[in-house]
């Protein structure tokens, strides 16, 4: 896929619904605010694999349009959530196929900066930081932020 062309300002951030990508999404919002930037808050969805006691059995919807559907009402709620009606900034919302983190640095090609929260809906609560974040960091080619929580 080509690089995104560059677009001064663009701060992207990955939302998952996670409380965690909540915090960075109010982050991104607030530093769009002070440099005069757009927020493109990032969502990615992959068909899912579901493993029982008997092996692998395949999800309940294999529909495209179904599972794409989902992210993009997931994403437009997380928004909605985080910061309410009407947004301080342009605030745009993409749904992207793919792994969270391939999808987020995917995304952030000729962006100012990649926001993400240290923490998302999977892996290990102990982690200092989770694998999205950590992958994000390694392989951006631009400014990565992850916002911490606060306890």
């Amino acid at each position: 896929m080509a690089d995104q062309r560059q677009e001064p300002g663009r701060i992207v951030v990955g939302v998952d619904g996670s409380d965690s990508s909540q915090r960075a999404l109010r982050w991104a919002v607030r530093q769009a605010e002070l440099t005069h930037g757009v927020v493109v808050a990032v969502i990615a969805w992959e068909y899912p694999t579901y493993h029982g006691a008997r092996g692998w059995f395949p999800p309940a919807s294999t529909d495209e349009a179904v599972l794409e559907g989902r992210a993009r009402q997931e994403v437009a709620r997380a928004v909605e959530q985080a910061l309410g009606g009407t947004p301080p900034v342009e605030v745009r919302t993409e749904v992207r196929y793919g792994t969270p983190a391939g999808a987020l640095v995917e995304a952030s090609r000729g962006a100012e900066l990649l926001v993400v929260g240290s923490r998302g809906l999977g892996g290990f609560s102990g982690m200092l930081l989770g694998s999205v974040a950590q992958h994000c960091t390694r392989h951006a080619t631009v400014p990565v932020v992850v916002v911490r929580d606060s306890e």
